[in-house]
């Protein structure tokens, strides 16, 4: 690991918290992450979250047009949720993968820097776990977002998450492996990301209305029924060779942040009634097709 970029994270908090939180729904998912946002930003707390999604979720960029674009009866035939996220970029189906989130003081770190340094913490887990990914290249000023915009620079409309790289996210042999994007918001800021263990993400187009390939009337979609030119995601089973699960992953990234930041306090829920009555409030609007479906 770079030891700037280990700097970096070891400065993003003064202090640092683990959080193992299992799996739920994508509104409380998107809640708990915006509540984190808002106790870094009270606490000066960092915190490393790894969770999973009770039902497979189909999340939005913040800014991504979706409205009229997805069949409903798809994505109910298919048991998919939909839900918005806070932070930028595009869609994203949650399944069979890890996601995580950092949430942090902004104070001290541009958004550059932040963000190279979380890559260097996944690039570092994910050698631990035997694979040699590395970042998308950069062009000169791709580090350089604005207040509240996403990293990498990713147009919101257009093709899924993981059908090509931006600059500075994490590949294998060329296919994107690990998505990421970072919200920066009054002093604090929240970055998310997927790492795929295996590829679903060719049903994204499947799910829209009238996309190419659909399936015929009576049959639901199916990543079968998605052309094979559209699959450029990488996923850590083919790189390792081997299946894997998102503890492994996840305990690879636990490893990697302690050896980093000497030490950060293991965490089993949100706690602190300040976390839990921004939990509450946050997570009803996650939850409104208000917000889902509010472009």
């Amino acid at each position: 690991m770079a030891p700037d970029a280990a700097r970096t994270l070891a400065t993003l908090g003064a202090r640092w918290r683990l959080l193992a939180s299992g799996t739920d729904t994508g509104a409380r998912n998107m809640a708990t992450d915006a509540a984190l946002l808002a106790h870094a930003r009270r606490s000066g707390e960092a915190t490393l979250r790894l969770y999973g999604w009770s039902r497979r979720t189909l999340s939005l960029g913040r800014h991504e047009r979706a409205r009229g674009l997805y069949d409903l009866d798809r994505l109910a035939a298919e048991r998919v949720d939909v839900v918005r996220r806070p932070t930028g970029g595009r869609a994203l189906l949650h399944h069979r993968e890890l996601t995580y989130s950092v949430t942090a003081p902004a104070a001290g770190t541009s958004l550059g820097e932040s963000y190279r340094a979380i890559n260097a913490l996944l690039l570092d887990a994910l050698a631990r776990l035997g694979v040699a990914a590395e970042e998308a290249p950069r062009a000169p000023d791709s580090a350089g977002a604005t207040r509240g915009r996403g990293v990498p620079a990713m147009r919101p409309e257009g093709a899924s998450c993981f059908a090509e790289p931006a600059a500075g996210e994490l590949t294998w042999r060329g296919a994107k492996l690990a998505g990421s994007a970072q919200l920066r918001e009054d002093g604090a800021f929240l970055q998310h990301g997927s790492i795929l263990i295996e590829d679903e993400q060719s049903l994204i187009e499947a799910l829209r209305v009238g996309p190419p390939g659909a399936p015929r009337e009576g049959r639901t979609a199916r990543t079968a029924d998605v052309p094979p030119a559209t699959r450029r995601a990488a996923t850590l089973t083919e790189a390792l060779g081997r299946p894997t699960t998102p503890d492994e992953v996840g305990a690879a990234l636990r490893a990697s942040l302690l050896a980093l930041v000497g030490g950060a306090r293991p965490v089993a829920e949100l706690d602190g009634r300040s976390l839990q009555a921004d939990l509450a409030r946050l997570e009803g609007a996650f939850a409104s097709d208000a917000w889902t479906w509010r472009r």
